[in-house]
C-alpha cells in the first residue's frame, strides 16, 4: 500500500511539475476524440434524421405519384408485400408569394384526423381543424426557409392565376421527402376543400405504401408500374429519401473521420516522443526510485498510469465537447447521440493508443539502473551528412553545431520529423478542401451551376417569359428546360432527368469525361447514375418518361452535386413533345459581372410580377459549415505539432546542458548558442514542413476526387491549394516552429557558465 501511495504522489508531483506539457497532451487527445465522435455521429445510420422520423411517423416505404387515376389505392393494396396504404391524397401545384420571392409548393389534401401511416409529426401549432378551413400545416424545413410561423398568413397562387390566402395552423416534420430546398417544391398539408379551390381540375394524387419487407421496395414499384401502367408519373422509395437527408452529413463526417484518424496517429507519435523525452530528462529521479526499492514493473506501470490518466482526462473532455457541439451545431440534422458501441470503441481505442505510445518509453524507464548518478550525456558518433556538408561549405559555427545536434538522437529525430510532417500534410489537405469550396463558389459553372437564375412562366405564357428574359441586357444565354422523372432499367424507380438546352445548343453541363451531347437521343450522366445502372460512357439505355419509352446513348459524365449524382442530363428536344412543349422553365446564364439580384428585380418589374424568378442555389452554400470545421481541425493539428516540437526542444536542451558552459568558454556569444539550439530543432521542422506540404499537395485533390466518386458527385472536383497559399502555410509553420524553439533556447543561452557546467 505504501508503494502505491508513493507512486500516486510521484505521479501527482510530476504532472504538477510539467503542467503545460500535460495540459497540451490532454488538449491534443480531446481534439482528436471530438473529431472522431462527431464523425461517427454524422456517419452513423441511427443519427440520420430520416430514421427517427420514419419510426415515429410510421412512414411509408414507397410513394407512388399518379395522374388520372381516381383511386389507385385498391389496386396497390393488393400487391404482394403491401401491409398498409396511405392515401391516395390529391395534390395540387401552387406558388407561394412573398413580395418578389416566389416558391413552389405542393398542396396535399388531408383529413382532419392524422393518418395512421405516414403521419406528419406536429412540432408547433396543431393539426388541421374543420373550424379553420384556411389553416394548413407546413413542412418544417420549408417553413424555416420561407420564414413561415404558426398563425402567420401567406398567399398562394394556383395554376389558374387566382390567389388564395392561407394560415399556418401547424409546422410538422415528415419522412415523406427530403429537406427543402434540396427537395423541391415545399410540402404543405391542407384540407381537401382548400386543395380543390386552389386547383379545381387537378388529376394528380400520391399514395404511400407500407411494406412487410422494406428491401422489396424496388420490386413493389415495378409491380405498381405494371398494374397502373402509364398513369404512374413518378415513384420514390425510402432509400432515396434517406440518402437525400444524409448527404451533407456524410461528406462532413468523412472529412472529420479522415482528420480524426490521422490526428490519432500523429497524437500517438507526439505522446511517444513526449514520454521518451520525459524519461530521458528524469533518469536521476527514476534511479532514486529504483534505489528506494521500486521494481522495473512498478516504474513502468507508474509511467503508464501517469500518461493514461492524462489521456483519460483528454478523452473525457473530448466526449463532453463533442456532445455539446453535436447538440448546438447539428441540432437540426442529428436526431440522437452516438450509440454506445462506437463511443466505447473511440474512447477505448484512444486510451489504447496512448498506452501503446507510452509503453516502450516506460519500459526503457523501468530498465534504468539504480545508481546515484546516471550518465545523461547524449550519444556520440560520427557527424551526420548534413553536418559534414555544413563544414565543407564553411557555414557559421552555430549552423554547423545545430546541423550536428539535429540528428544526435536518431529515433527521437525521426519521430519528431514524422510527427510534424503528418499534421502538416493534413493541414495542406484541409487547405485543399477550402480551395475546392472556393472553386464551387467562384466558378459555379464547374459544378453545373452556369445559370444564375431560373425563370418559370408563372401567369404568363412560355413565349412571353422567354421574350422578357432575352430582352434583359445582363442575360447572355436563355436555355429552355424541363425536369422530369424517368424510370431507369433494372432499378424500378425514378431518377431526375434534367432536360436543358437543345442537342444543337446544349446547356454548358460540366463534362469531365467523354463529350457533351450533340444529337437527338444523346445524354450525359452523373457518376451516381452510372454506378446505379451499371453503365459506362457509350452504352445505350432504355428509359420510360411519362409512359413513353426513350432510348438514349450516354456520351459523357458530368460533375453532378445534386441527388447523389443520380441525374441524367439531355437536350429538351430528346423528350417527347408532351414533356417538352412548352418548357417548364428557362435557365439564364448572365454576363460576367452581372448581379443576379439586380437582374431578378428587373425581370420581375418587366413582367409586373408575372414571372417566377428564382436564384440558383450554389452547392458551396450548403457546405459552408465545413469551413469552421477545417479551422478547428487545423488548430488541433497545430497543437499536435506544437507538442512534438516542444518535446524536441526539451530533448535538445537537456542534451546541451553540459555543452552550454563549454560553448561559452570557447567564445560563442549567447546569440550563437541560441542559434545553435534553434537550428537543431528548426532543421527537423524544415524537413517535416516541406515533406508534409508536398505530400498534402499531392494527395489533397486525389482524396477529394475519391470522395466525389464514392458519393456520386464524380471525380474532377478536387483542387490543390494555389502555390501562394502553400508557400504561406509553409512559412507560417516554419515561423511558428522557430518562435516555439526560440523562447527556451534564449533562456538556456543566458545561463551562467558555472551553472551550466554544474548541471
Amino acid at each position: 500500500m505504501s508503494t502505491t501511495r508513493a507512486s500516486l504522489r510521484w505521479i501527482r508531483a510530476d504532472v504538477k511539475a510539467r503542467r503545460g506539457q500535460a495540459g497540451l497532451a490532454a488538449c491534443v487527445v480531446a481534439g482528436v476524440v471530438t473529431a472522431l465522435i462527431m464523425a461517427a455521429t454524422l456517419l452513423e445510420d441511427g443519427t440520420n434524421p430520416w430514421r427517427g422520423l420514419f419510426a415515429q411517423s410510421r412512414g411509408a416505404h414507397v410513394w407512388i405519384h399518379t395522374v388520372g387515376v381516381a383511386d389507385p389505392s385498391a389496386a396497390l393494396a393488393r400487391l404482394d408485400q403491401v401491409t398498409a396504404v396511405a392515401g391516395p391524397y390529391r395534390t395540387a401545384p401552387a406558388t407561394l408569394l412573398q413580395g418578389f420571392v416566389k416558391s413552389g409548393v405542393t398542396l396535399r389534401a388531408m383529413g382532419f384526423t392524422p393518418p395512421e401511416v405516414a403521419r406528419p409529426l406536429i412540432r408547433e401549432g396543431r393539426w388541421l381543424d374543420p373550424a379553420n378551413p384556411t389553416g394548413v400545416v407546413v413542412e418544417r424545413s420549408f417553413a424555416r426557409a420561407t420564414r413561415l410561423v404558426v398563425g402567420g398568413h401567406f398567399p398562394v397562387r394556383g395554376v389558374d392565376g387566382v390567389t388564395h390566402d392561407l394560415t399556418v395552423a401547424g409546422i410538422a416534420d415528415t419522412s415523406d421527402q427530403g429537406f427543402y430546398p434540396e427537395r423541391q417544391p415545399g410540402l404543405v398539408w391542407a384540407p381537401a376543400d382548400t386543395v380543390r379551390q386552389v386547383d379545381p381540375v387537378s388529376r394528380l394524387s400520391v399514395t404511400g405504401l407500407l411494406l412487410e419487407d422494406p428491401e422489396d421496395a424496388e420490386l413493389v414499384v415495378q409491380r405498381a408500374v405494371t398494374v397502373l401502367g402509364g398513369e404512374v408519373e413518378r415513384a420514390f422509395t425510402w432509400r432515396g429519401i434517406q440518402a437525400e437527408m444524409e448527404l451533407d452529413n456524410r461528406l462532413l463526417g468523412l472529412l472529420l473521420a479522415l482528420f480524426g484518424i490521422v490526428g490519432l496517429v500523429a497524437a500517438g507519435l507526439a505522446i511517444a516522443n513526449a514520454t521518451g523525452g520525459q524519461v530521458l530528462g528524469r533518469l536521476h529521479d527514476i534511479a532514486v526510485l529504483k534505489s528506494l526499492g521500486f521494481t522495473r514493473g512498478q516504474v513502468t506501470r507508474m509511467l503508464l498510469a501517469e500518461h493514461a490518466a492524462v489521456g483519460l482526462a483528454g478523452v473525457a473532455a473530448g466526449v463532453l465537447i463533442a456532445r455539446l457541439l453535436t447538440v448546438s451545431v447539428f441540432a437540426d440534422t442529428v436526431a440522437v447521440p452516438l450509440s454506445l458501441a462506437p463511443l466505447l470503441a473511440i474512447t477505448g481505442g484512444t486510451v489504447l493508443t496512448v498506452v501503446v505510445a507510452t509503453l516502450i518509453p516506460a519500459w526503457r524507464g523501468g530498465r534504468t539502473p539504480a545508481l546515484p548518478a546516471v550518465p545523461v550525456a547524449p550519444p556520440h558518433g560520427r557527424l551526420s551528412r548534413l553536418a559534414r556538408v555544413a563544414l565543407l561549405v564553411r557555414l557559421p559555427p552555430a549552423l554547423v553545431l545545430g546541423a550536428r545536434d539535429a540528428f544526435t538522437r536518431r529515433v527521437p529525430a525521426a519521430l519528431t520529423t514524422f510527427g510534424l510532417a503528418v499534421p502538416m500534410m493534413m493541414i495542406t489537405i484541409g487547405l485543399g478542401c477550402w480551395a475546392t469550396l472556393d472553386g464551387f463558389r467562384d466558378n459555379p459553372e464547374q459544378v453545373g451551376q452556369a445559370a444564375a437564375l431560373t425563370v418559370r412562366p408563372g401567369i404568363l405564357s412560355s413565349a412571353e417569359a422567354k421574350r422578357i428574359a432575352e430582352s434583359d441586357p445582363a442575360v447572355a444565354e436563355v436555355y429552355p428546360g424541363a425536369d422530369v422523372e424517368v424510370f431507369v432499367p433494372g432499378q424500378n424507380r425514378t431518377v431526375t432527368t434534367r432536360a436543358v438546352g437543345t442537342s444543337r445548343r446544349p446547356y454548358p453541363f460540366p463534362v469531365v469525361e467523354g463529350r457533351m451531347f450533340a444529337r437527338h437521343g444523346e445524354a450525359v450522366a452523373g457518376q451516381g447514375l452510372l454506378d446505379l445502372i451499371r453503365q459506362r460512357i457509350g452504352d445505350r439505355i432504355r428509359v420510360t418518361v411519362g409512359g413513353s419509352t426513350v432510348i438514349l446513348r450516354i456520351v459523357g459524365r458530368t460533375i453532378e452535386p445534386e441527388r447523389d449524382g443520380e441525374v441524367l442530363s439531355l437536350g429538351i428536344d430528346s423528350l417527347a413533345g408532351k414533356d417538352a412543349d412548352p418548357p417548364e422553365f428557362y435557365s439564364l446564364v448572365l454576363r460576367p459581372g452581372a448581379d443576379p439580384a439586380e437582374v431578378r428585380t428587373r425581370l420581375l418589374a418587366a413582367s409586373r410580377n408575372g414571372l417566377d424568378v428564382q436564384r440558383v442555389v450554389n452547392p458551396a452554400e450548403r457546405l459552408e459549415v465545413v469551413r469552421p470545421v477545417i479551422v478547428a481541425l487545423i488548430a488541433v493539428l497545430a497543437l499536435i505539432a506544437l507538442a512534438n516540437l516542444l518535446t524536441a526542444s526539451a530533448i535538445g536542451l537537456r542534451d546541451h546542458k553540459r555543452d552550454l558552459g563549454v560553448l561559452k568558454a570557447m567564445g560563442l556569444t549567447p546569440r550563437q548558442i541560441t542559434a545553435t539550439l534553434v537550428v537543431g530543432t528548426g532543421l527537423l521542422a524544415l524537413i517535416a514542413v516541406v515533406t508534409g506540404t508536398v505530400a498534402g499537395a499531392v494527395l489533397s485533390a486525389e482524396l477529394i476526387d475519391l470522395q466525389g466518386r464514392t458519393s456520386g458527385v464524380g471525380a474532377g472536383i478536387g483542387r490543390t491549394p494555389d502555390p501562394v497559399t502553400l508557400v504561406g502555410a509553409a512559412l507560417t509553420a516554419l515561423a511558428a516552429t522557430t518562435l516555439t524553439a526560440l523562447v527556451p533556447a534564449r533562456r538556456a543561452a543566458r545561463a551562467q557558465i558555472a551553472a551550466a557546467v554544474r548541471s
